[in-house]
Order: C-alpha cells, then sequence, then structure tokens
C-alpha cells in the first residue's frame, strides 16, 4: 500500500498582506514536501481551490517546484477541478510536470467540493455533470493518444490536432476522486481508472460497500481487474504522543470546519465531537505512530486499498508541527503499516 500525504495549502483569510501570507505558506509547503520525499512516503497530493483560505489554485505549478526539490515521491493533484478546467491545458501542465519530475506525475480528476471556480471560469452549475463526464472524455483521450479528435456539446470540437508535450510516463496516471456518490463511484469502475474516496464524517467503515461497487461496475464493463486501483483520503494528525496530537490539531480542525460549516449550514463542532471522530471506529486517523499505525491496517484490512493518503497541514497548523508529524509517519508510522500489510497478504493471499 503507498502512503502519503495531501492538502490544499491553508492560509490565513483574514491575514491583510495576502501575497506574504501566501509566500510564507507555499515556501513552508515546499518544504513539507521534501520532507515527505526524504522520510520515505510515496505520494504527496495538492488540491485546487479558488478561495481566499488557500494558496493552491494553480497545484501543477507548485508541485512543479516541488520535483524539483524530490527524488522520488510521486506528485499528484488532489484534486484538479476538471469541470472548469479546459482538459487540453490540464494535460499539457501534467505532462510538463511529469517532464520536470522524471516520471512521478499524476492527476486526481473531480468536481470539487466548492463551486467558486464555476462562475471564475464562466461556467454554469447547472451543467455540473456534463461538464465532468465531457471534460473527462476528453481527458482520457488526450492520455490515449498523441494526435486527438473530439467532439462535444460543452467544449469547442478538436479535429486531429497534436497536443503537446507527451509525458514520460507512457500513460500519464488519472484517478477519478469522489466524496461518496455511487454513480460517481460506479463510473470509474466502469472507465477502468483508479478512484480515490475521501472521508471527512462517519465511520469508514460505511464506506467500504462503495469499492464492492467499483469493481462490480468494472466487471460488468469488462474492466481489466489488474489496472484498478483505491485509494482512502482522511484527515488526522501524528505526534509524538496521542494526548499531544489531539491538542495540537483539535483547534486548527475545528477552525476550518467551523468555518466551512457557516457556510454550508452545518452545526459547529466541539471538543466531543473530535473525541468521536479519532476513536479507533471514527474518521479521523489520529495519535502517536503506534495508534495512528494501527488505524491504517484496521481500515486496509476493511477496504483492501492501494494508497492511503493523510491530511495533516489543515487550517493554522503551525509548520513546525506539520514537519514533525511528516517525520513520524515516515519513520514509524510507514514501516509498521509495511510490514503488517505484507505479513497479512503473506497470511493469507487469496483474501486480497
Amino acid at each position: 500500500m503507498e502512503l502519503g500525504l495531501y492538502t490544499f495549502a491553508d492560509v490565513d483569510p483574514t491575514a491583510n498582506d495576502k501575497g506574504k501570507e501566501g509566500q510564507r505558506r507555499l515556501k513552508n509547503l515546499l518544504e513539507e514536501i521534501e520532507l515527505a520525499d526524504q522520510v520515505g512516503l510515496d505520494v504527496f497530493g495538492l488540491g485546487e481551490h479558488h478561495r481566499p483560505d488557500y494558496a493552491a489554485s494553480a497545484p501543477a505549478v507548485i508541485l512543479a517546484a516541488a520535483a524539483a526539490r524530490t527524488k522520488n515521491i510521486r506528485l499528484t493533484s488532489a484534486v484538479t477541478v476538471l469541470s472548469s478546467d479546459d482538459p487540453v491545458r490540464v494535460f499539457q501542465q501534467f505532462s510538463t510536470l511529469d517532464l520536470i519530475s522524471n516520471g512521478r506525475a499524476e492527476i486526481m480528476a473531480g468536481r470539487g467540493s466548492f463551486i467558486e471556480s464555476f462562475p471564475l471560469f464562466g461556467q454554469s452549475l447547472d451543467d455540473y455533470d456534463q461538464l465532468f463526464a465531457e471534460k473527462l472524455d476528453l481527458l482520457m483521450a488526450l492520455r490515449e493518444s498523441e494526435k486527438v479528435s473530439w467532439a462535444g456539446e460543452m467544449r469547442p470540437a478538436i479535429h486531429d490536432r497534436g497536443v503537446y508535450p507527451r509525458p514520460l510516463q507512457e500513460v500519464l496516471p488519472l484517478w477519478i476522486a469522489v466524496g461518496g456518490t455511487p454513480q460517481s463511484v460506479a463510473r470509474a469502475g466502469a472507465l477502468g481508472l483508479p478512484v480515490a474516496l475521501a472521508i471527512i464524517g462517519g465511520e469508514p467503515r460505511r464506506f467500504a460497500p462503495l469499492f464492492d461497487l467499483y469493481r462490480e461496475a468494472a466487471r460488468r464493463a469488462g474492466q481489466d481487474a489488474a489496472r484498478l486501483k483505491t485509494s482512502i483520503n482522511v484527515h488526522g494528525f501524528i505526534a509524538d504522543t496521542t494526548d499531544l496530537a489531539a491538542d495540537q490539531f483539535y483547534g486548527p480542525q475545528a477552525e476550518v470546519m467551523n468555518r466551512i460549516g457557516r457556510e454550508r449550514g452545518w452545526g459547529p463542532t466541539n471538543r466531543a465531537h473530535f473525541d468521536q471522530a479519532r476513536s479507533p471506529s471514527g474518521n479521523l486517523f489520529l495519535g502517536d505512530p503506534e495508534t495512528v499505525a494501527e488505524k491504517i491496517v484496521e481500515n486496509w484490512k476493511v477496504f483492501r486499498n492501494d494508497r492511503f493518503l493523510l491530511q495533516m497541514a489543515i487550517g493554522p497548523m503551525p509548520h513546525d508541527q506539520i514537519m514533525r508529524g511528516i517525520e513520524l509517519y515516515g519513520t514509524r508510522v510507514a514501516p509498521l503499516v509495511r510490514k503488517a500489510v505484507a505479513e497479512e497478504k503473506t497470511a493469507a493471499p487469496a483474501a486480497v
């Protein structure tokens, strides 16, 4: 199982000097990605947003800067809001990233959990589903062939045009990010694309049937089971002790959830909600290295996921605490998880 991190590059939306605040966060972010590579994590993802509380509206640019400072870690969007972008430009940007990184680029495409990009780029929310379906179809065509002919309703047609540069990898990896909608999971399976499931509330094991649906949709569509991959993407934090992890993460996580909750009409969160979420059955993967490793492994036994991505850098988390969390993740959590998964697979290969 691949182990990694993802973030949205949170900044302080109330900062008076937004340029300076963005510069501070991106400087720290590059240090975090560099450390993740050094401690042996497999993947780092960066989510696209167009809001004052996030600095990553152009993930490919930031990931290209990270590519020059790293050697092994895979670099992916998490997510690219494909519905409001142009698939040709997305492909070109990530192909360029692939060349710079010596073949470590990936795209994680999704419809996005916020809507700011739609009016910003002149798209209508009435076309939400059709935009994504058509643009995903074009993006898949761009991956398969140097010259493309394509026609749809939401974008001008392309007639036998070459799209460059081509990536270093034979096929640029493309994942579909979903938030728990069965139709989205089934579509990814029918297309034979890897699927990443975001779990930010509720008991994780309740989402396991979605991966069964994914695999069944792929089987019905005649997709090669060997090409199917799954990821679970969650919130959490790692510190030297479980109490310290909870005390450090609660404030920033609550600030973000309450800020977004006010926009969406959610009720306010509190420490009791937080403590329930970090219980063994909850959605937060938080604690000392042994606690987090055990929870990752127990959920792997349920999901049999190929990848696990953790969002630690959320809200106003101090940079030094994030760096310590990354260090512990790579040097202590990852070895425990890899050893346990390997032993489980060796003991029961038929169940995998």
